[in-house]
């Protein structure tokens, strides 16, 4: 008994048939296979620079395949236990946490200018808060508590201008 072959129904396909003609694409991907194989030391540059000009010249895929067919198709995977754990140098360094207390204080820094000096206070109470919260934590936020500070110790400053003013001015009518 004989089992039919698969390209019996098909007279395109099978031995001594035409073969599929290569695309780009085609090209392309058996020559990243041979460039795997190049870096896993599988070829030599000879070999490697030889099959690289055949695969831009072939015609069909089946040419293609013949370049490849004593490759793997693509890396071999490397085991990761191979690898070992990665030094704690070569690790990006964590980024820390954004201090609440200090962004909550330049806002209310910058809303000083928009409150009529306001939330002047509560940015400096924030941001003298925050900056020893960041000295005991680690957390970043250093810019955000100055920026608070600074603004907020402008608008209490720019209220006792004001208020020295107007106390200055009621001691001066009340007096003549």
């Amino acid at each position: 008994m004989s089992y039919p072959t698969p390209w019996q129904g098909n007279p395109l396909q099978g031995p001594g048939a035409p073969s599929m003609l290569a695309s780009h694409a085609d090209r392309e991907r058996a020559v990243d296979v041979l460039r795997a194989g190049y870096g896993e030391g599988r070829l030599d540059h000879p070999e490697f620079e030889k099959r690289v000009a055949r695969a831009y010249s072939a015609r069909t895929v089946a040419e293609l395949s013949l370049l490849v067919a004593d490759l793997p198709q693509g890396p071999m995977p490397q085991p990761v236990a191979a690898a070992g754990p990665v030094p704690a140098t070569f690790l990006p360094r964590p980024v820390p946490r954004t201090n609440g207390k200090a962004v909550a204080s330049m806002v209310c820094g910058i809303l000083s200018v928009a409150t009529g000096g306001l939330t002047g206070l509560p940015a400096v109470i924030l941001g003298h808060m925050a900056q020893s919260e960041i000295r005991r934590t680690g957390e970043a936020g250093d810019g955000f508590v100055l920026t608070g500070l600074v603004l907020g110790w402008l608008s209490i400053a720019g209220w006792v201008l004001f208020l020295s003013f107007f106390v200055l001015l009621a001691a001066l009518v009340g007096g003549s």
